[in-house]
């Protein structure tokens, strides 16, 4: 069973997202993590880079398979997270702490799901 914390919000594509200041930091849900197994690999959006809702940017390898990070919003991108480059499996130990991806800045308010839903979505 995975856990799915109350005061994040998720999308479909099981990113999830919290409001941290003036930037949303995203990362993949410990349901993400579970279903890839071993993370190996981290790619993730370039600081100073625009990033449009919906969009491909970035993928988390293991080692049985390859996961697209896809961003909940349009913005900039203003913080990458070195260490999940640095020691990929921080994404397994803790998704929802040291294993968060990237920050964006945007004016965007996305239309995303609260805990309940996407546990519902993942059928906890």
């Amino acid at each position: 069973m995975s856990d799915v914390p109350s005061h994040l919000r998720y999308t479909s594509d099981h990113e999830w997202v919290l409001a941290d200041g003036d930037s949303l930091k995203i990362g993949i849900t410990r349901y993400a993590a579970d279903a890839l197994g071993d993370v190996v690999y981290v790619d993730h959006p370039a600081v100073g880079s625009s990033v449009q809702a919906g969009a491909i940017v970035g993928e988390v390898e293991s080692t049985k398979s390859v996961g697209e990070i896809f961003s909940p919003v349009t913005g900039t991108v203003v913080e990458t997270n070195q260490a999940v480059v640095d020691d990929p499996e921080l994404i397994n130990r803790d998704p929802y702490g040291e294993g968060w991806l990237f920050r964006v800045d945007t004016t965007d308010s996305p239309d995303l799901m609260d805990a309940d839903a996407y546990t519902a979505l993942i059928g906890q």
